[in-house]
């Protein structure tokens, strides 16, 4: 491996955006004998391409997938949260990295591992890469459960991204214990008086 560097771990997060739900990190430390083909950032994969990637990854890599809550999200800040779910994403490896590949700019505060940034890694690095097919995989199907519980705000589709479906379900059904409150379409709806 380069630099000397023998588990390398590529970390992504998911959810950053949406209005409801967590936001979720992986990390990914791949075969580089049994590298899948085919990945590349998961925004610019079809879903059934993710999902293929996502079993593929699974079967063939050390993964880790973490999560900080919507409580976690309303106490810190979404960058904050997003930083906590890639450390408990690194901390979570079968195998701990030596070096952490951060897709981003900033390395989370509390990271005990080598590491570095890559701005718009997802789409230079294949280990970070596979790290957001699997976050957005696995959120995308937690949304979809909560969906279940929750009809009307239309999850399933728009994975808690403020839609013009979500934000009509927000005023006509109200705010769910997954919503967002430090985000302001859901802070304004909770204090419209």
């Amino acid at each position: 491996m380069a630099r000397g560097f023998s588990a390398i771990a590529g970390v992504d997060e998911v959810g950053r955006g949406p209005l409801a739900g967590p936001v979720v990190a992986a990390a990914v430390i791949l075969d580089t004998n049994n590298i899948p083909a085919g990945l590349n950032d998961s925004k610019k994969l079809t879903a059934k391409k993710r999902d293929a990637l996502y079993d593929r990854i699974m079967a063939v890599a050390d993964v880790s997938l973490a999560q900080a809550t919507v409580a976690e999200i309303d106490e810190h800040n979404i960058l904050r949260a997003s930083h906590i779910a890639m450390v408990r994403a690194l901390d979570g490896l079968a195998r701990p990295a030596d070096h952490a590949l951060i897709d981003g700019n900033l390395v989370p505060r509390g990271l005990t591992v080598s590491s570095e940034t890559i701005v718009k890694g997802d789409g230079r690095s294949l280990s970070i890469a596979a790290a957001s097919v699997i976050a957005k995989v696995w959120r995308d199907r937690h949304m979809v459960d909560l969906a279940q519980q929750y009809p009307g705000y239309g999850w399933e589709k728009n994975a808690g991204y403020p839609t013009a479906v979500h934000k009509s379900g927000l005023v006509e059904l109200g705010v769910t214990p997954h919503h967002r409150r430090s985000f302001k379409p859901v802070h304004n709806i909770l204090y419209q008086e």
